[in-house]
């Protein structure tokens, strides 16, 4: 026979308790979509993970730290082959960019430059030309001249964009909604803390690589560059899923996407130490030293393998490498600062006027229409291009021709000069000279690619495709540079004893470089439009290997920031998280003088807060609240009279821990007490058996005074990335602040709609 219980037994029913959370439950500590992590809970939890593996494999612990390091090594070198990733989409691009105009004939995969490569009949003079590569129209007509020619190239042209176009759109809409856009406002948004899940899947990498081709191949105003941000960390994102370490830590993972971020600039631009500070500056939200290194390695294997590649066909690392064989003078600093003044207003320009479309998008009929949006403006984007050079080719391409200086032997328009007969100079060291009809009509055909870059961009990005917004930046920055550039040189020619010119510009000097304003404007307008000023810099002079210059971008990227937040504070990637909503701190200061109990709820004529009592709560009770409330998490008191705080339990796991108990283990029933202490409660022995949830519950939640400064409350929200704090008065509980409660109370004292922020 089985021995009677004792009293104390019977009258707590207690005799076969057991808290069934001793053993892990799955999915117990993890986030539903579209909230936010607890930062310190994830650091908690990464503390408890090393304490019991030094617990448990002590005379292992240098073979399981040397493995842990390999681990680490490991995943950082696999999603750092985003550097394959990008260097097929650079050969991709370059095909189908060429095939809207014509195809090779010896091998239909090869891009217009790698056909005339191959050639045995191509002169160095026609290098563009080759009997291999036939546009549309002489392939099917026999004819390239003529005006019937250039109709039937124009239509085509017209026709292969849609088709990008269009099966791209097509691709975003119907297998991964997330692959559009330039992911960047995302990514800043998940490394902040928020859950957003897919966005970093398996079908959204797959997805926004192959439609991210498509798109810049169609000939629209946006660039692969932010889009590869979003590919690098899909693929840091789906490796972290191998190890527990980081799948099961929403805190480490995002230290994991920080260092994707940089590869992803790494091989965008082909600039290791850019992305690093780029990843640090733009985009991390909390980034310790070890990210730092882990950072640069990722940046370094990315590199290393797109330079095995070697997608650009110069064998060099880097998009636009030029070679200037002229410094710079102080005088340029001059033209050098209105191009940075230039670049923040049309920063402001752009900012406005896109999230003014993007606005109109989300509120009107024309949202519901994604695929007819794309379809008619690239339709408007090719039918205006095609007619321009400088619109119909490639942005890189135009770019890497306004970046270049006029050699001897180069063969643009842009550098149709008027050269003196009777020069004897070396190649490299080409004076000044008056410009010829060639630059007169390039300088014309420059000033409307201008404009039509500057307005076709705005409605461009945000469409439903993977949009970036480097590129099409610097293109209008490069344009206006490399014009500015043109009047200063002929200016400097023509005029060369003014009292700005005579110090420095003696006649048939080599004075002024066109191709470095355009660099310098380059930069200028990227700077206007994202705020950024120490990566950029970086970025840049890692770009062109033009070390030299730096000075001249560091004055122009800081002018265009300074001019730019004279408009407003935000750029284009904060100005479209505030758009979508999303439950993102800026750093900027919070200078109004709130207190905690202006923000906390519950409010004046609000029901009381919804709380959990630590012994008195059975489970239909538990389960009445869950249904009747969708709270996060739920204060722990000790009793409704007291209300002496004892700790805090999220809904999830209460969710989680009441439904597996029913499973696993028996007497669970609705009327079972649910108690958070370390005792169970004195209950009499008829009762059904209660049921412990001491390990689900946080006994150190974050609290606040109801008199602390908000000011001090939104900075610890900041750096400690917390969920919620509780509001007490000596001990006592009065309410709780969520990090939507400061955002919306931060929206307020902007004067800004607190209902905005759409997402817990």
């Amino acid at each position: 026979d089985r021995p009677s219980a004792t009293p104390t037994e019977e009258m707590n029913g207690a005799g076969n308790l057991m808290d069934f959370l001793d053993e892990p439950i799955p999915d117990v500590g993890t986030y539903e979509d579209f909230h936010t992590i607890d930062w310190l809970r994830e650091k908690s939890r990464d503390t408890d993970r090393h304490r019991k593996v030094k617990l448990q494999y002590v005379s292992v612990l240098l073979i399981l730290k040397a493995i842990m390091r390999l681990y680490t090594f490991l995943c950082l070198y696999i999603f750092s082959n985003s550097g394959t990733l990008a260097g097929v989409i650079d050969l991709a691009v370059d095909w189908m960019t060429d095939l809207k105009e014509g195809v090779c004939l010896s091998a239909f995969w090869y891009s217009h430059e790698q056909c005339c490569w191959t050639s045995n009949e191509t002169t160095f003079a026609d290098r563009d030309k080759c009997p291999q590569w036939q546009k549309w129209a002489e392939l099917m007509t026999g004819y390239n001249e003529g005006a019937g020619a250039y109709l039937l190239n124009y239509f085509l042209y017209v026709m292969w964009a849609l088709f990008f176009s269009f099966l791209a759109v097509s691709l975003v809409r119907v297998f991964a909604p997330y692959a559009c856009g330039s992911g960047i406002p995302e990514i800043k948004t998940i490394l902040s803390g928020f859950i957003i899940r897919g966005y970093l899947g398996k079908w959204t990498l797959l997805i926004k690589t192959v439609t991210l081709v498509l798109a810049v191949s169609s000939g629209l105003s946006l660039g692969k560059e932010g889009p590869l941000v979003h590919v690098a960390c899909c693929c840091g994102n789906l490796f972290c899923s191998l190890f527990s370490k980081y799948s099961k830590n929403e805190g480490k993972r995002r230290e994991v996407l920080s260092a994707a971020a940089a590869a992803g600039v790494s091989v965008a631009f082909g600039a290791p130490i850019g992305g690093v500070l780029f990843s640090l500056e733009e985009v991390s939200y909390y980034f310790p030293l070890k990210t730092l290194w882990r950072s640069f390695f990722a940046a370094l294997v990315a590199a290393f393998t797109l330079r095995s590649i070697n997608p650009f066909g110069n064998n060099r690392l880097v998009l636009f490498y030029v070679e200037y064989h002229t410094p710079w003078y102080m005088a340029e600093l001059v033209p050098f600062i209105l191009l940075g003044v230039f670049g923040g207003l049309w920063g402001t320009l752009f900012i406005r006027g896109n999230i003014a479309w993007c606005r109109r998008r989300k509120t009107t009929q024309l949202g519901k229409y994604p695929v007819l949006e794309v379809i008619a403006v690239t339709g408007i984007t090719a039918i205006l291009a095609f007619p321009n050079p400088y619109t119909r080719r490639s942005t890189s391409e135009l770019i890497s021709e306004l970046f270049n200086d006029c050699g001897a032997l180069e063969s643009s328009q842009l550098c149709d000069y008027i050269n003196n007969p009777n020069m004897s100079r070396p190649e490299d060291d080409i004076p000044d000279r008056p410009a010829g009809p060639g630059v007169y009509m390039a300088l014309w055909q420059l000033a409307l690619a201008l404009i039509f870059k500057i307005v076709i961009t705005i409605f461009t990005f945000g469409m439903k495709i993977p949009s970036g917004l480097f590129i099409p930046s610097m293109a209008v920055g490069a344009i206006a540079g490399r014009i500015v550039g043109i009047a200063v040189e002929q200016m400097a020619y023509h005029h060369h004893d003014w009292i700005i010119f005579k110090n420095w510009c003696r006649p048939g000097a080599d004075c002024v470089t066109p191709g470095l304003y355009a660099m310098v404007g380059a930069a200028a307008c990227l700077g206007g439009v994202t705020r950024m000023t120490v990566s950029l810099v970086v970025i840049m002079f890692e770009l062109t290997g033009g070390l030299e210059y730096i000075v001249p971008l560091m004055a122009a990227a800081v002018t265009s920031k300074w001019v730019a937040d004279a408009f407003g504070k935000e750029g284009i990637y904060e100005a479209h998280i505030r758009l979508n909503g999303y439950p993102y701190l800026d750093q900027d200061e919070f200078t109004h003088r709130t207190l905690a109990t202006d923000v906390m709820r519950p409010r004046r004529n609000e029901p009381p807060l919804s709380v959990l009592t630590q012994d008195s709560t059975t489970v239909e009770d538990v389960e009445m609240l869950i249904k009747e409330t969708d709270y996060n998490g739920f204060p722990v008191v000790m009793s409704r009279e007291s209300e002496r705080l004892i700790g805090f339990v999220q809904r999830r796991d209460l969710i989680l821990a009441i439904k597996t108990a029913r499973q696993k283990q028996d007497g669970v029933v609705s009327n079972s007490v649910v108690y958070f202490t370390e005792d169970a409660p004195q209950i009499p022995a008829s009762n059904p058996q209660p049921l412990k949830l001491r390990r689900i519950l946080n006994l150190s939640p974050f609290t606040v005074t109801d008199h602390t400064p908000m000011e001090t409350v939104v900075d610890i929200f900041r750096k400690l990335g917390l969920r919620q704090c509780l509001v007490t008065r000596s001990g006592r509980l009065l309410g709780i602040i969520t990090k939507k409660d400061v955002l919306r109370h931060m929206a307020q004292m902007m004067n800004q709609d607190p209902e905005s922020i759409m997402f817990n």
